[in-house]
């Protein structure tokens, strides 16, 4: 039976995850304190990317900044060998801001709840699973939920059939593949695949979900020596969601904007409709372009920009609409004419990208546009700034995409408008949300 109404409350990821070396480093890690004396210890920070798309180290994914704790080294205790302030690497503290949005999916009978991060940019369902080392799971590493197929009387392992992904950051994750029934939103979808990992990196492993649920298109799903139907494409065959329907929509909301009317701060996946209530807060329709399915993505036209109104022709580009990526990444003359609007932005080689002084108002931050099909959508100013950069400064949420020949509208993007991903007739939509004010506070530190 069709089921008219899914919806996904989503969750955002905590801002940062406790770690320490010994006591002292970590009651800075924990209390987020630069060291205002003088001493072994000081802190940096740097923004880390997790190199989705392109050759290594390559562009796009999750994105975080770390606070790194380092300690000094005196050039007296190193025999002279060293210059007196230099600093080696003590510790780190991976944080988050609005980088990850997680979704309760449950696996299996009895239903396993996991926590997984829904992204467009990929095609595989792939979680933790009690196949991972029994030094990770033993300790204590796997904080998370993991999913244990044999707890589950409808899993069915798939004979000769394996995974494997890996990014540009050297993060990692492999193994086998099995069916089960997957409940999103209250719909469940029977003889789903289900990617088991076995083998994982400790950039997953320092993560705060438990996998990862692919929404682009089937093409690009990496099991071997067969790929497997996506979760929505099986929604679609399986009737889970109506023939006029065939889509999901991502809202994508901000702690900065909780307290916004209209839910403008909640985050949430619907699958089979479109939120009316969104539309309406927008007091808007859906503006739809076709999309280019041939390399897996979520892609279309998008050949102009607009910077405080002024047009700019991009004859031939094109863009993806990514959920699994943090920032919004354009081409090198676009992000240069991008900062060139904010006064004192710079781009800086220690992060390897763009920032700009912190107490930046709204009114001197630029009016930003970027192209869906033939309609321009503005970034909220808000999303112009991603975390503090230290030093009075913060990294911009638009950067460079590097030797790509695409754009990808992440996160930075996607938060400002309602995205329909219009899977039945090969389109996407978007909507252009709009906030009452523009709430520029520097992200928490904890």
């Amino acid at each position: 039976m069709s089921l008219q109404k899914v919806r996904v409350n989503v969750f955002q990821n905590p801002r940062y995850k406790k770690s320490g070396i010994k006591s002292y480093v970590w009651l800075l890690n924990k209390y987020n304190i630069n060291p205002t004396l003088d001493g072994p210890y000081v802190c940096h920070t740097h923004v880390h990317h997790q190199g989705k798309y392109g050759t290594p180290p390559g562009v796009g994914g999750r994105s975080s900044v770390a606070y790194k704790l380092q300690k000094k080294i005196d050039a007296t205790s190193s025999g002279g060998s060293s210059a007196t302030g230099t600093t080696g690497e003590v510790g780190a503290q991976d944080m988050q801001n609005d980088a990850l949005y997680l979704c309760p999916v449950q696996i299996g009978t009895p239903a396993q709840t996991l926590l997984l991060d829904f992204d467009t940019g990929s095609s595989d369902l792939w979680v933790w699973s009690t196949e991972l080392p029994a030094s990770l799971r033993g300790g204590g590493q796997l904080h998370n939920a993991v999913f244990d197929p044999i707890k589950s009387s409808t899993f069915k392992k798939t004979a000769g059939s394996t995974w494997s992904i890996s990014y540009g950051d050297a993060s990692s994750a492999s193994g086998d593949v099995g069916t089960d029934t997957v409940a999103i939103g209250g719909v469940a979808i029977k003889n789903q695949a289900i990617e088991l990992a076995k083998k994982m990196s400790t950039g997953f492993t320092e993560g705060s979900g438990s996998g990862l649920l692919g929404l682009a298109w089937g093409n690009i799903n990496t099991v071997k020596p067969k790929p497997v139907a996506t979760v929505v494409a099986n929604m679609i065959s399986q009737q889970d969601i109506p023939a006029s329907a065939e889509l999901f929509t991502a809202h994508l909301g901000s702690w900065r904007d909780d307290q916004e009317d209209g839910g403008e701060g909640q985050s949430f996946y619907t699958f089979g409709y479109i939120d009316q209530a969104v539309l309406k807060a927008a007091n808007a329709q859906p503006y739809y372009t076709p999309v280019d399915n041939s390399q897996g993505f979520w892609q279309f036209g998008s050949e102009s920009y607009s910077i405080n109104g002024r047009k700019f022709s991009r004859n031939g580009n094109t863009a993806m609409a990514d959920t699994g990526t943090t920032l919004a990444l354009v081409e090198d003359s676009v992000c240069s004419a991008i900062y060139a609007a904010i006064p004192g932005s710079k781009y800086d080689q220690s992060n390897q990208g763009y920032i700009f002084p912190a107490n930046t108002t709204a009114k001197q931050l630029p009016d930003v546009a970027f192209a869906v099909g033939g309609r321009l959508f503005s970034v909220q100013k808000e999303d112009l700034a991603f975390a503090d950069a230290d030093n009075g400064f913060v990294y911009g949420g638009i950067q460079s995409r590097g030797s790509l020949d695409f754009d990808i509208l992440g996160d930075t993007f996607l938060k400002s408008v309602y995205a329909i991903f219009d899977q039945g007739n090969t389109r996407f939509g978007c909507v252009q949300r709009s906030l009452k004010q523009q709430n520029l506070q520097a992200p928490p530190r904890g």
